[in-house]
């Protein structure tokens, strides 16, 4: 089994991040960028950007006959995960190895149910510090992309054969063997950090001082540990200690996605963090006020988009 042909569908941070990365070690025949024709005009005539550098990507439409990918990458919001699934149809072979770099818990559960989980590995990608504004992406940190099999205590013959592909085009990676684990505690990141940059209107130097937003956030975390009990995941303290270490690696200016959606005006992902949170405190009679205080404050703030 060996990766040649990689497909990517989603040009936000993460998306020309790992595109431009894989840009300048594959064939370019060899990397596809799938998008709508609206989309790649747009691409063309604007350009597309990584720390100052024009991105020269081979774009390819959905309904494009071609060789399936020996890998898929997802870096679409979750808000257009389910179009996107139905757009890479034509990317998925029998052997293809399928990676979602999206936040949340969910999104491997959706490509798995549309293309079967056999080619799914579970991932996350953590570290980096990738902002996009317009055109322009820009990036202190590349971080590393986790990932591995979604039953615990193995490594199948597919991660290995993502691992060995990362090392030949030298993207920092990690394999591990408890990805339900990984993704919960991204999550808890995700959920303490993404939410309050973006009420706190600050940037990761704002959560990384101590203070309210800083305060805030650890909350918010620790409402997931809980909830992650009665899940059976079990995060700890000790895993929230190291989020918060993989956090301090970060550029003090960068800011997450979330905080980049706000200040575009765009919707966000709180159903993903907080609503979630709230859903699964529900479930179990666990009260998430902090969670619910953040939802509440990033609600009010998407209804003044419109204003």
């Amino acid at each position: 089994m060996k990766i040649e042909k990689v497909s990517i569908i989603g040009l936000g941070a993460l998306g020309i991040m790992y595109a431009h990365h894989l840009s300048q070690k594959l064939s370019k025949t060899h990397l596809r960028i799938i998008a709508d024709e609206h989309r790649i005009q747009k691409y063309k005539k604007n350009g597309v950007y990584c720390n100052g550098e024009r991105c020269d990507f081979h774009y390819v439409i959905p309904e494009e006959k071609v060789e399936p990918a020996d890998l898929l990458i997802f870096t679409v919001k979750f808000d257009g995960l389910q179009e996107a699934i139905e757009s890479a149809r034509g990317h998925v072979g029998e052997n293809t190895i399928i990676i979602s770099a999206l936040n949340g818990i969910i999104s491997e559960v959706m490509i798995g149910e549309a293309y079967g989980f056999d080619k799914v590995l579970y991932c996350v990608a953590q570290g980096m510090d990738a902002v996009k504004v317009g055109n322009q992406l820009t990036y202190d940190h590349k971080g590393i992309l986790v990932f591995g099999d979604k039953e615990p205590g193995i490594i199948s013959e597919k991660t290995k054969a993502l691992s060995e592909f990362f090392y030949a085009v030298e993207l920092p990676h990690q394999v591990d063997t408890d990805m339900t684990h990984r993704l919960w505690g991204k999550f808890m990141l995700n959920v303490g950090v993404n939410q309050t940059v973006a009420v706190y209107k600050t940037n990761y130097g704002g959560i990384l001082r101590e203070g309210e937003a800083r305060e805030t956030m650890i909350a918010a975390m620790r409402e997931v540990i809980q909830i992650s009990e009665k899940e059976g995941v079990h995060l700890s303290e000790k895993d929230l200690q190291y989020w918060l270490d993989v956090l301090s690696t970060l550029s003090h200016e960068g800011k997450p996605s979330m905080a980049q959606d706000v200040d575009a005006k765009r919707p966000s992902e709180v159903e993903l963090f907080s609503g979630t949170v709230l859903k699964l405190g529900k479930k179990h009679g666990i009260e998430t006020p902090v969670n619910k205080m953040l939802y509440e404050k990033i609600k009010e703030i998407e209804s003044e988009y419109v204003k």
